[in-house]
């Protein structure tokens, strides 16, 4: 599909910026198997390497435990060494300006700064162009305009671990400390071709958005493909979707909000999606919907047990409950799961990734989530690929169900003959289901009358720059909640009951 071009599903300048073509594609799940592949590549770059981030720690170690090259491991000194090893090299390092606040109070972040500021080919600049309450949440390395890394891994602290997850791994701590922090599951993409250019314009223009500088395009140039990491997928379309806010000179953008609606709206027989968080009043919507179907598809989404943070919690926590509840009573075909994985001791794992895959002919991964800030208010990549011949929709199958095995703690073959016997992946994860390394249904946690509230009314979680200024009095109450819009889906419900009755 050449750049420009559309179909039923993937509509430029609707529900993605661009279709673009990758000679290579590849999912690349958890950050042990990103953090080595990203080294590889930068260690390739000829001219240009752009890390876009909602966070960076200059602290950890960029590769696998124990891995030894000539390259320094640490984030901060290995930066370093690839502009001193190559004339020709640049780098720009583009975060979010109170992710860098929460930064300086880290080790020796000043320090590593001031020796980032004083190498004339790296510059490292602060996203502070968003309206009032909305952040850089983009996560993006583009080298060479040839490569490029998009998904919802943060080359920062607590994002290292490997896909088993184990509960006693002594390299899963805090940078220079013996600390352990919780298991953590997370997913990115890397891709080649003419898409790694378009992302590497994207990145461009981020970086003169915030900083007002203005970087050219580089000749193409063949891409160093990292030889750790084999391509999943060969000549495929990527679809480049965003979310910005409404900001000056700039109208917002809704892609990703209008990619999800299609997604949810065209899926046959399965959605599966791994998100941070489930508290999207549209997306609830969208699935709303489907759920009123006699024959529409099972939905399956994989959430941490409970959101990070000490604000995070009260937000999506009691939206989420609030959402699962009212589409628990829509579910009257029992459709619906939502999970959280737990390691083997049983300990939560925290789900960071930002995954969907539909049926088995698309696979989307990205930094949003399935919250009203990744749709409207914060800056946010995704990129989703769709496929058609038996290969590659056996490859995206067997895809979903590696992740699915590695929650259950399963050989990932077990799943796909299972779900091709019993045509319900509910089924097989119910079957499946056991102690220690599995998956836990999601319960309804009982809720006060503040967190109702809060939810309710989109507090900490607004639609969009607007939203987060509107009165919670007189008539413009309407104007905002969480289950506005709710009533299109009552009289889908209504109409049925109609239709059968009659």
């Amino acid at each position: 599909m050449e750049s420009g071009s559309t179909d039923a599903l993937l509509r430029p300048n609707d529900n993605c910026w661009r279709i673009e073509h990758a000679k290579r594609f590849s999912l690349i799940v958890d950050a042990d198997d990103y953090f080595a592949a990203a080294r590889e590549a930068m260690m390739a770059a000829k001219r240009r390497i752009m890390l876009i981030g909602w966070d960076f720690d200059a602290r950890i170690s960029l590769c696998h435990p124990g891995h030894k090259d000539e390259g320094p491991k640490k984030l901060d000194d290995f930066l370093i060494w690839l502009v001193e090893r190559n004339p020709e090299l640049e780098i720009y390092i583009l975060r979010w300006d109170v992710g860098m606040v929460k930064a300086i109070f880290r080790g020796n972040t000043l320090f590593t700064l001031l020796r980032w500021k004083a190498h004339e080919r790296i510059t490292a600049r602060m996203d502070s162009v968003h309206p009032f309450a909305a952040s850089h949440h983009q996560k993006i390395v583009s080298i060479d305009d040839s490569i490029a890394f998009c998904g919802g891994i943060d080359m920062t602290s607590e994002r290292w671990d490997t896909r088993d997850h184990a509960d006693d791994n002594e390299d899963r701590v805090l940078p220079g400390t013996t600390r352990p922090y919780k298991p953590w599951h997370d997913a990115t993409s890397l891709f080649d071709g003419r898409a790694a250019a378009a992302i590497g314009e994207l990145t461009r223009d981020r970086w003169e958005a915030a900083v007002g500088q203005k970087l050219e395009p580089l000749n193409e140039s063949a891409p160093q493909w990292p030889p750790s990491l084999s391509p999943m997928l060969e000549e495929v379309d990527v679809a480049i979707a965003r979310s910005y806010p409404e900001m000056k000179h700039r109208p917002a953008i809704v892609e990703i909000e209008r990619l999800y609606e299609t997604l949810i709206a065209d899926a046959k027989t399965l959605i599966y999606a791994e998100s941070q968080y489930f508290a999207s009043r549209r997306i609830a919507i969208a699935i709303g919907k489907r759920l009123q179907e006699p024959d529409g598809p099972e939905i399956v989404i994989i959430n941490p047990l409970t959101a990070d943070g000490w604000l995070e919690p009260v937000a999506m926590d009691t939206a989420r409950a609030r959402l699962v509840a009212a589409l628990q009573r829509m579910d009257t075909h029992d459709r619906l799961r939502i999970y959280h994985p737990q390691t083997a001791n049983g300990n939560p794992i925290y789900v960071h990734a930002k995954v969907t895959v539909i049926d088995d002919h698309v696979l989307r991964v990205g930094s949003s989530n399935f919250n009203n800030r990744s749709l409207r208010l914060d800056t946010e990549c995704d990129v989703a690929v769709r496929v058609e011949s038996d290969e590659q929709t056996g490859t995206v199958a067997g895809l979903r169900d590696n992740l699915i095995a590695e929650h259950l703690g399963v050989d990932p073959q077990i799943v796909t003959d299972e779900y091709a016997a019993a045509g319900s992946m509910i089924a097989v994860i119910e079957n499946l289901r056991g102690e220690g390394r599995t998956l836990v249904p999601y319960e309804i946690p009982d809720l006060n009358g503040v967190e109702k509230w809060l939810a309710d009314n989109e507090v900490l979680d607004p639609e969009g720059p607007e939203a987060i200024f509107e009165s919670f009095t007189g008539d413009s109450r309407a104007k905002r909640g969480l289950f506005r819009g709710w009533h299109m889906v009552r009289k889908m419900r209504f109409r049925r009951r109609s239709r059968t009755a009659a």
